[in-house]
C-alpha cells in the first residue's frame, strides 16, 4: 500500500482567488495540516493579503503566475464570468504534471477555459462545494469531476479535499450543470423574487401577519441569506448555465399562469392544476418517504417576527405552488437531486413538501389564493418580480442583474447579521435532524 506520510509536508497546493470561498478553502487546508498552501488574489490586493495572512500558515504570492509555477494542485476560485480571462492569463504558467481545478458554479465555461488555455501535460479535476462560505462544509455535498486526469492524480485531489469533511459526489461537468440548473437556479429565483416584492412594497415581512410561522420563517431567512451574499454567485449560475434559463423561464411562466387563474377566481381549473402537479411530485410513490422537514413547530423557533402566531393570516404560498407546477411541467423529480442538495434547496423542497402533504394547510393556501383580497397585492408584486428576474436572466446582462440584486439587498441590510445567525442555526438543525 502506498504511503502518504510526507504528502502534507511536500505537496504544494495553490489557490488563485481569495474571495469568501477561496479563503475558506485555504484556511481549512492549513488547519488540516497541509504545510505548503500558496495563495494569491488580484495584484492590487497583494499587500493587503500579505499583511492580513502573515501568521496564517499560507504563502501569499504576488500573482497567479507565482502560484501556478510552483503548485502541484491549483484551484481557481474566481467568478464564473471571469474564469476564461484568468485562466488565459495564468494557465500557461502551470507546472508540468500539475492538477488544476475550478470552484465556479457553472462548469461548462470553466472546462472550456481549461481545455483552451492549459498545457496538454496538465491534469483537470474540478470541484464545487454546494454551499456558501458561512455554512459548515461538514456533511455537505462536494462535487468532484475527473475530467482529464489519471486515477493517481484524482486520488490526490480527494485526499486534499477531505479536509472539508464533505460528502463527495462524483459527476461529469455536464451532469453538474444540469443538476444545479434543476436545483439551485429556480430556488434562487424564487427567493430573489420574494425579496424584490417585499422591497417594492417597502415591507419587512416579519412585521406582517401573513408571514408568521414555520414555512414563512424559511422564506424570510433564506431570502435574506441570499441577499447578504455576493450577487455574482447567483448571476453566474443563472446567466451562464444554458440549462438554468429554461427552468427559470418556466418558473416565471408557472407563477404567471397560476396568478391569472387566481385573479379570475377560476377555482376548478386552479385546484385541478395544483393538485395534479402535487400528485406528480409528492404522489403515491413517495407516500412513505420520511419528510425533509419535521414539523411546523420545529421551524417556528426560527423567527424574526414580533407578530403573535395566533394572529397569523392565511397565505396563498404562490411561490411554492408555482415551484411544484414548474417541476411538473418540466418533469423534474426533486428527490432525484438530493445527492446534490444545497442547504437552500433542501429547505425549499422541505417547505414545499410540508405544504403539499398537509391537506389542511394546502386547502387554506388554495382558498387564500383564489379569494383573499388581503394578500392580492403581495402576490401581484411577486408575479411582477419573478417576471422581471426571469427577463433579466434571459437578456443575460450581468450589470442589470447586479443592480437589481444590490437595490434589494440595500433595503434589507440592517437585518442581515441577525437573520444570518438564525439562518445558520436553522440549516444546522435541519441538517442534523435529517441528514442520512
Amino acid at each position: 500500500m502506498a504511503s502518504y506520510d510526507n504528502e502534507k509536508e511536500t505537496l504544494e497546493i495553490g489557490l488563485i482567488g481569495l474571495g469568501d470561498m477561496g479563503l475558506m478553502y485555504a484556511k481549512k487546508m492549513v488547519a488540516y495540516g497541509w504545510k505548503k498552501v500558496n495563495v494569491c488574489d488580484q495584484l492590487e490586493h497583494y499587500e493587503k493579503f500579505k499583511e492580513l495572512l502573515k501568521d496564517s500558515g499560507m504563502n501569499v504570492c504576488r500573482d497567479g503566475h507565482a502560484v501556478s509555477r510552483r503548485s502541484d494542485f491549483i484551484i481557481y476560485s474566481v467568478e464564473a464570468e471571469k474564469i476564461d480571462k484568468v485562466v488565459a492569463e495564468y494557465g500557461p504558467s502551470t507546472k508540468v504534471d500539475a492538477i488544476v481545478a475550478g470552484q465556479t458554479s457553472v462548469k461548462e465555461p470553466e472546462i472550456r477555459a481549461f481545455e483552451k488555455h492549459l498545457p496538454d501535460d496538465v491534469h483537470i479535476v474540478s470541484c464545487h462545494s454546494l454551499h456558501g462560505p458561512t455554512v459548515d462544509p461538514k456533511g455537505q455535498p462536494l462535487v468532484v469531476i475527473q475530467h482529464r486526469a489519471t486515477k493517481e492524480k484524482f486520488d490526490i485531489v480527494m485526499r486534499v479535499l477531505s479536509c472539508m469533511e464533505s460528502e463527495f459526489v462524483k459527476l461529469s461537468y455536464e451532469e453538474h450543470d444540469r443538476i444545479t440548473a434543476d436545483t439551485q437556479a429556480v430556488t434562487h429565483l424564487a427567493f430573489l423574487s420574494m425579496g424584490t416584492a417585499w422591497k417594492t412594497q417597502r415591507q419587512f415581512p416579519w412585521e406582517t401577519p401573513q408571514y408568521v410561522g414555520g414555512i414563512e420563517n424559511v422564506k424570510v431567512h433564506m431570502a435574506l441569506r441570499i441577499y447578504s451574499n455576493k450577487w455574482h454567485v447567483y448571476a453566474g449560475l443563472a446567466i451562464m448555465n444554458p440549462s438554468a434559463k429554461l427552468q427559470i423561464q418556466q418558473y416565471a411562466q408557472s407563477v404567471s399562469d397560476l396568478f391569472k387563474l387566481m385573479i379570475q377566481e377560476k377555482e376548478e381549473e386552479f385546484r385541478t392544476r395544483v393538485k395534479r402537479a402535487g400528485e406528480f411530485v409528492f404522489g403515491k410513490s413517495s407516500e412513505f418517504r420520511e419528510s425533509i422537514l419535521l414539523s411546523d413547530t420545529l421551524l417556528d423557533k426560527f423567527s424574526l417576527s414580533i407578530v403573535p402566531k395566533e394572529k397569523r393570516k392565511p397565505n396563498s404560498h404562490l411561490s411554492l405552488l408555482a415551484m411544484v407546477d414548474c417541476w411538473y411541467t418540466l418533469e423534474i423529480n426533486p428527490y432525484e437531486h438530493m445527492v446534490c442538495q444545497t442547504p437552500l434547496f433542501r429547505l425549499w423542497t422541505g417547505i414545499t413538501e410540508y405544504l403539499f402533504r398537509n391537506t389542511e394547510m394546502l386547502e387554506a393556501a388554495i382558498d387564500s389564493a383564489l379569494y383573499s383580497k388581503d394578500i392580492r397585492a403581495d402576490d401581484m408584486e411577486f408575479y411582477s418580480a419573478s417576471k422581471g428576474w426571469a427577463e433579466c436572466v434571459h437578456i443575460g446582462n450581468m450589470q442589470t442583474y447586479q443592480k437589481r440584486f444590490e437595490d434589494t439587498a440595500k433595503f434589507f441590510e440592517s437585518r442581515f447579521e441577525e437573520s444570518n445567525k438564525i439562518g445558520r442555526e436553522m440549516i444546522k438543525v435541519i441538517t442534523t435532524k435529517t441528514h442520512k
